[in-house]
């Protein structure tokens, strides 16, 4: 076995020669690896490789429950198709958002100072020594707008 090993793809008609000699040889052998292993050494290819065939081949005929090769075709089909659909679908959803903000109009851009006048709060404002006493008494929230109720147009007085 000291001879070089073909590489690539053996002929159909070779492997199907091995697995039906491979079966034959268990009959009279009685043991599947030494027909495999005979096999081998008559054609060529290295055991493991004629045991993949006959693998193959007893799947194939329903003899091992397993996914058969034309199976294993269509489910490659149906993944390839559905990565394809959700690629059209993810382009669809973009191009559906894209043409959305479109539609409503063009958008002025975000500045600080909108997020400033969103979120500042009216100072306290202190206006005399009356405001400074309650002022000290408790402590000013500085997040929180606190204006007395005696200062402004709306006092409750």
């Amino acid at each position: 076995m000291t001879e070089q090993r073909r590489l690539g793809r053996y002929p159909a008609e070779m492997r199907e020669r091995a697995v039906r000699m491979v079966f034959e040889a268990e009959q009279h052998t009685g043991s599947r690896w030494e027909a495999i292993c005979s096999v081998a050494e008559k054609l060529g290819p290295t055991p493991g490789t004629v045991r993949k065939w006959v693998l193959r081949v007893e799947i194939d005929e329903g003899l091992k429950p397993r996914v058969s090769t034309d199976e294993r075709e269509r489910l490659k089909e149906l993944e390839r198709e559905n990565r394809e659909l959700r690629r059209a679908n993810e382009i669809l959803k973009s191009a559906s958002a894209f043409f959305a903000a479109e539609l409503d109009g063009p958008r002025r851009p975000s500045t600080a100072l909108d997020d400033d006048r969103l979120y500042r709060r009216t100072p306290i404002t202190i206006r005399g020594r009356a405001d400074l006493q309650s002022a000290a008494v408790r402590p000013v929230d500085v997040l929180v707008s606190e204006t007395p109720a005696h200062v402004g147009a709306f006092s409750s007085r």
